[in-house]
């Protein structure tokens, strides 16, 4: 019974989800962090693509095709600031995750190469 009544609350949960996405679009804020080399990120093919480069830097280009209906741009206001928005919570989170996994340190002290690409905020866009 109680777990006929999760799946019930689950399937509740991700119709809310569509109807939030399809009314306001959801939102994922990320923040390229570095300490010395700085990251640059451009957007290509219409918002559909996003090239990371002198990731602590390397000179290899780390390109992050974005999941079906999602958009990225570069924030306005901020500096250092991509905005990754959807209709679909799922691809929308899945394409934030993809950009945060592409700028993983490997090999070092993670505790003192912080460098990397942050959610600093997520959720749905209030017109």
């Amino acid at each position: 019974k109680s777990k006929q009544l999760s799946m019930l609350r689950s399937v509740c949960s991700h119709i809310n989800n569509l109807f939030d996405g399809v009314q306001k679009k959801f939102e994922y804020k990320m923040r390229l962090v570095y300490a010395h080399f700085p990251i640059n990120a451009t957007i290509t093919n219409g918002g559909k693509t996003l090239e990371i480069r002198n990731f602590l830097g390397e000179k290899r280009v780390r390109t992050i095709v974005m999941l079906e209906g999602v958009k990225v741009e570069k924030s306005t206001g901020t500096k250092d600031e991509i905005i990754i928005t959807g209709t679909d919570i799922d691809m929308t989170s899945r394409s934030a995750a993809l950009v945060r996994q592409s700028c993983l340190v490997k090999d070092k002290d993670i505790r003192k190469f912080l460098d990397g690409v942050y959610v600093s905020s997520h959720g749905t866009l209030e017109d």
